[in-house]
């Protein structure tokens, strides 16, 4: 641990020049991009990165009205010709729209936090089922990605020449591209930068909706009686079975228009307080503008009795056929509102893809935490961002668009199974928590009759989606979720191994019986000092403070525990939640120090917060250092016999990261292997 001396010492300083003005340029281009650090000590930080009501809607709400793009075109193609049935085919979507809404309105209260499908499932489930729904909701957000993204393209691209399709892939990429460095700066910068996207779709599909409608009510007598007589002769040709089949298949290709509505329950921790409040409001806000929207362009399709077309998306063909012909003296108006729409739809669409790159890494997070995926998909990054899950995600989506070619039929097989499922889970959830609670709550039926009606019809499309897209596309969505609860068991089973382990170390170290008569003694600024880096009061902790001992003897008169709150995504709640954990935090250091107290020594703690352990611990580390000059920092860190490549992703390499950067800032630092036997097969 001495420091040498050579005579290239100005080879040295020109190297360390040349790493510091790098490390400086590498800043400034990822500060311009991301931006700066926010100051997690801020109180008022949490409530500059949180959304009202409206830009919630705008930031998960795009997702479910999106789906108006590509939802109801599905369903009317699955009729066949049969459009007699589109007026009890856009009820049927309304009434599921608010039914799943009211019921997710309903599973807010009870999860304040978040309670998407993974939450809700564990919790009232079982953890096996939340895993299962955790993995769905993860392949679902990958293909919310790709499939917004795809379809947004597929939009632009039916008023572009057809020799373009060949640059899709491109285009897609790009955008997906773009929207992961909008996410890795902020949830709230990039909800606020794409808003006028959100207010010119609002706008242009009120005017083809209610206009579309309105210019037809003069006909109502007609076309009720052209229905009347479509119907007797479907009925005559088809009979009741059959037509019955037709409406349940057309009813269940159109189950992506529902896939955003779940978001809000999953986006609650980026709300405003009162969060409950806002989410509801949030969730009332996306019932309506989609029920309104995917019924109202159903009714269009009749009512403009509008056909495929090759090349064409079905609200491309309907808004040509609404304001095509539109002209005011030689301006071709018509032509700019078909153009303004379906540039809304394409943009809305990306603004969609958001709720993917909100919703998942937060998803990933939650289910890091509970050692279902590796722990630093939990960790947030200097912008309070969840960046290994942005990075993760935003490349799956690609690598899904390259396999599939982009196919937005494709795209949407795959993706309504998932969603199903997870709709399926959390209301099965619900309506075992209401009987199991029945007798605490005496209106306990009132509640779950909701939930019962919700799970008939989520388990009703998911049967016949399963049914129908099985063979030509579904069966990949299955595979991949299968797949991804297998490793998440994997996981589990390799982090619970370990668990064990360090169970076994509390259970022998913490359990030394205390010694009698120590006197606590005052740190002495100029003495030897050894300072610990600690977590939580445990074994681990003890062993690395016994390995000091037991190298250093009698050489330490100072012992400094330091450690950092780590500020992740199952933790950013809020200013009280950060000042409990820091309290908390507080409690094991004072444990430490009674600890090394008993044994001799002097002993203090320091302690920070932040969402970086590694930068925060730097820091922490230099002020220790200047407040005790004779100091040697140690880290503790778990080895295993073998080590094998995926040890190393699902355990973090903090310890040896912190030793580098204080041995770059001249700091002796010593990491304290703690040998772990039992894992060596997991």
């Amino acid at each position: 641990m001495e420091q040498s001396s050579t005579g290239s010492s100005s080879d040295d300083d020109l190297s360390s020049i040349g790493d510091d003005s790098e490390k400086r340029f590498s800043t400034k281009v990822k500060r311009a991009i991301l931006g700066a650090p926010r100051n997690i000590k801020d109180p008022g930080v949490f409530h500059r990165i949180s959304l009202i009501a409206f830009l919630a809607w705008v930031g998960l709400g795009a997702d479910g009205l999106s789906s108006s793009s590509y939802g109801p075109d599905e369903s009317f193609r699955a009729l066949e010709g049969h459009a007699y049935l589109c007026i009890a085919l856009a009820l049927a979507t309304a009434f599921t729209v608010f039914i799943i809404s009211y019921a997710y309105s309903r599973i807010i209260e009870h999860f304040p936090y978040g309670g998407g499908g993974y939450v809700v499932a564990s919790r009232l489930l079982g953890k096996h089922f939340g895993v299962v729904s955790g993995s769905a909701l993860l392949v679902d957000y990958v293909l919310t990605i790709s499939v917004s993204v795809a379809c947004g393209l597929d939009q632009i691209f039916s008023i572009l020449p057809p020799y373009w399709v060949q640059y899709k892939l491109i285009g897609v990429t790009a955008v997906i591209g773009l929207l992961m460095i909008l996410n890795l700066r902020g949830i709230k910068e990039s909800v606020t930068i794409l808003m006028p996207i959100f207010l010119v779709f609002l706008v242009a599909h009120i005017i083809l909706i209610f206009g579309g409608i309105g210019s037809h009510l003069t006909e109502a007598t007609q076309v009720a009686g052209t229905m009347h007589t479509d119907f007797s002769n479907g009925l005559k040709t088809l009979g009741f079975i059959g037509m019955a089949s037709l409406f349940a298949r057309a009813y269940s290709m159109g189950a992506g228009t529902y896939t955003g509505i779940e978001a809000v329950s999953n986006g609650i921790q980026i709300m405003r307080e009162p969060k409950i409040d806002t989410a509801k409001r949030t969730m009332a806000y996306m019932a309506i503008s989609l029920a309104v929207a995917a019924g109202g362009i159903l009714l269009c399709y009749l009512l403009f009795h509008v056909k495929p077309e090759p090349g064409k998306t079905m609200n491309a063909v309907l808004l040509d056929r609404f304001a095509g012909g539109w002209v005011i003296g030689n301006i071709p108006v018509g032509w700019w509102f078909v153009v303004i729409t379906l540039a809304s739809e394409a943009a809305l669409l990306f603004v969609a893809a958001q709720t993917g790159f909100i919703d998942g890494p937060r998803v990933m997070g939650n289910m890091a935490t509970d050692s279902w995926l590796p722990r630093r998909f939990a960790s947030l990054s200097e912008r309070l961002t969840m960046q290994n899950g942005v990075v993760l995600i935003s490349v799956a989506a690609i690598l899904t668009l390259v396999v599939t070619k982009g196919n937005t039929s494709t795209l949407v097989l795959m993706y309504s199974i998932n969603v199903f499922l997870t709709f399926s889970l959390s209301e099965m959830g619900m309506v075992r928590y209401w009987i199991k609670n029945r007798e605490q709550y005496p209106d306990w039926f009132k509640h779950i009759i909701i939930h019962l009606i919700g799970l008939v019809l989520c388990l009703s499309i998911l049967t016949v989606s399963i049914f129908e897209k099985f063979a030509v596309g579904g069966w990949v969505t299955l595979v991949i979720t299968t797949g991804l609860i297998l490793l998440c068991l994997k996981v589990k089973r390799h982090y619970r191994k370990v668990g064990d382990y360090l169970k076994r170390l509390d259970d022998v170290l913490l359990d030394i019986p205390p010694v009698e008569g120590w006197i606590q003694t005052k740190v002495v600024p100029n003495a030897n000092t050894a300072v610990l880096m600690v977590k939580e009061y445990s074994g681990l902790g003890i062993h690395s403070f016994l390995s000091i001992q037991r190298l250093f003897p009698n050489y330490f008169k100072n012992v400094i525990f330091i450690s950092v709150v780590n500020i992740d995504a199952s933790t950013l709640k809020g200013q009280n939640e950060l000042d409990e954990m820091i309290a908390e935090q507080q409690k094991h250091l004072e444990k430490y120090v009674n600890f090394a107290t008993q044994m001799g020594y002097a002993a203090d703690y320091r302690l920070a917060a932040g969402t970086d352990v590694i930068e925060e611990m730097e820091k922490l580390s230099a002020l220790v250092a200047r407040e005790f000059p004779r100091t040697i920092f140690f880290a503790g860190k778990l080895v295993f016999e073998r080590e094998r490549w995926y040890q190393r992703i699902l355990h973090n390499e903090t310890a040896y990261a912190i030793q580098r950067r204080l041995q770059f800032a001249a700091l002796n630092c010593m990491v304290l292997p703690v040998r772990v036997f039992a894992t060596n097969k997991a």
